[in-house]
């Protein structure tokens, strides 16, 4: 048993490698060629699968596009990446549809699951193929577009590697092991997150080259997860801190309603957890909570829960064969316990920007890339983030760091999410903003912005206190918990030349 969809239908091992043998050959029957391009707007599910893993065994590159995006940003994508092929969905039909259009995909290279007006059925590519595996068999790649916290995203693009796809599988798959995840040992995967994300993806696929059975969710939620790790003995997943938290705001009762022995590796990035909720996780699930630091671009570091106790904080010490430094503005390398930015190692994955020579060149020092994080570290070599360099508040001539704030807060019993950022202030430059997202039942008024900020006087000093609280019913964050914090921000700079 290789997959569990999100309707509880079952696939084998032989199913999906056969459909994925067949999408192969089709494509390549559309005359696509190694190093042509594939994009996909589609949900979780086994087609999502299927689709990867007929463009990874023949060549082409795969680009996963957020089915969050409207019509524009989906038709940037699909144009940019030079997509020959754009697969979608009925759930999507008029994004897709307007996409389409607009990056002047022909109507034969349109397919959609599900009906689409102008689309052909996914069940048609590649029907008439064998589900033998096609000959002269390469490796292709993900090539996933970065957020675009600025400007428009950029995909990052890899170049490709001549060898058998089996072999490539088996090596990416070190990066699970690395966490002392083994090939088979009946290990059970949960994909509760969007495969759209390069993390999730990457965690997914990696789980089913080492044979694991992968149990994937459409939309997450806390109960529904925890019934199917219960249903299946999960014993693997990749999460958020926001999934953290949403778990922990169950009632004890329904938490300890499931059972949860199974978990082994339930490992955890892409966003700052704070210390508090990584603490309370450890308390429930144990030495299963790992976590590593990382980007679409590469990576890393790892750590593991007993580490992190000794070391509470830190996102781990370097991958093997990876190095992490710290630099200044001027390109300077810093010593041990200053802050400074996060670069990390190329080693042997390196990559462009597609179609931004100047990005690519501007995110390197020495054989090393940055994606802008500040962070230093310790006399052990362990990494400590402090923030997004874009996201430091510099108030009055002092650095703050807003994910240290955000930390704290997201602690008090009336603050369910919350975002910290600076807006422009005549005498100090910037001063401190909180926009916070209530629980269920609790109103965001002025009694309660004074409640939190007399609570958070006893938890921090003076001047990383906000000096003013707003509410808001939900804050703008992707699916895989990053918040999108230029949405809040951006508003307060209108005409104000912001320095950092």
């Amino acid at each position: 048993m290789a997959l569990v969809d999100p309707q509880g239908a079952e696939h084998t091992a032989g199913a999906l490698v056969g459909r994925a043998n067949q999408v192969a050959r089709g494509l390549r029957a559309m005359g696509l060629e190694p190093g042509d391009t594939v994009a996909a707007l589609l949900p979780n599910g086994a087609q999502f699968i299927e689709l990867y893993l007929a463009a990874l065994q023949v060549g082409l590159y795969f680009t996963p596009i957020n089915t969050h995006l409207v019509g524009p940003e989906v038709a940037y994508i699909v144009a940019d990446s030079d997509a020959r092929v754009f697969v979608s969905h009925e759930r999507f039909a008029d994004a897709a549809t307007a996409a389409a259009d607009e990056a002047d995909v022909p109507g034969d290279a349109r397919f959609a699951v599900g009906p689409v007006p102008g689309f052909r059925s996914f069940d048609e590519l590649g029907a008439d193929q064998s589900t033998d595996a096609p000959e002269g068999r390469t490796t292709g790649a993900a090539m996933h577009y970065t957020s675009g916290t600025t400007g428009r995203p950029k995909g990052v693009k890899r170049g490709l590697v001549e060898i058998d796809p089996s072999d490539m599988g088996e090596l990416v798959s070190g990066l699970l092991q690395m966490f002392g995840i083994t090939p088979h040992d009946d290990n059970v995967h949960i994909t509760g997150s969007p495969l759209y994300h390069t993390a999730v993806l990457m965690w997914t696929s990696c789980s089913l080259h080492l044979g694991h059975k992968i149990v994937v969710m459409d939309k997450w939620s806390g109960p529904e997860m925890l019934r199917l790790i219960q249903e299946h003995r999960v014993t693997t997943s990749h999460m958020v801190p926001t999934q953290f938290v949403r778990l922990l705001e169950l009632p004890a009762d329904e938490r300890a309603r499931y059972d949860v022995s199974s978990l082994r590796h339930m490992v955890h990035a892409a966003a700052p957890c704070p210390i508090e909720v990584k603490r309370q996780m450890i308390e429930w699930w144990g030495d299963a909570i790992d976590e590593y630091y990382a980007a679409t671009e590469g990576g890393g570091t790892i750590i593991s829960a007993k580490e992190w106790l000794d070391k509470v904080g830190s996102v781990g010490v370097p991958w093997p064969n990876s190095e992490i430094r710290i630099y200044d503005d001027a390109g300077n390398q810093l010593p041990n316990g200053t802050v400074g930015t996060v670069y990390m190692s190329l080693a042997l994955s390196d990559f462009e920007y597609k179609g931004d020579s100047t990005k690519t060149k501007a995110n390197r020092i020495d054989g090393f890339f940055t994606v802008g994080d500040l962070g230093e570290l310790d006399e052990d070599g362990y990494l400590y983030l402090r923030d997004r360099k874009s996201d430091m508040i510099i108030s009055g001539g002092v650095n703050i760091y807003p994910a240290e704030i955000e930390g704290e807060l997201i602690n008090h019993p009336k603050v369910q999410d919350v975002a910290v950022f600076g807006i422009p202030h005549a005498d100090w430059g910037e001063e401190i903003k909180a926009v916070v997202e209530t629980p269920d039942g609790v109103v965001g008024d002025d009694a309660v912005a004074a409640e939190i900020l007399e609570w958070a006087a006893t938890r921090m000093a003076k001047f990383k206190l906000p000096k003013t609280v707003d509410f808001t019913e939900t804050l703008p964050r992707e699916p895989n918990g990053k918040l999108i914090k230029r949405k809040l921000r951006d508003p307060y700079w209108e005409g104000v030349d912001r320095q950092i």
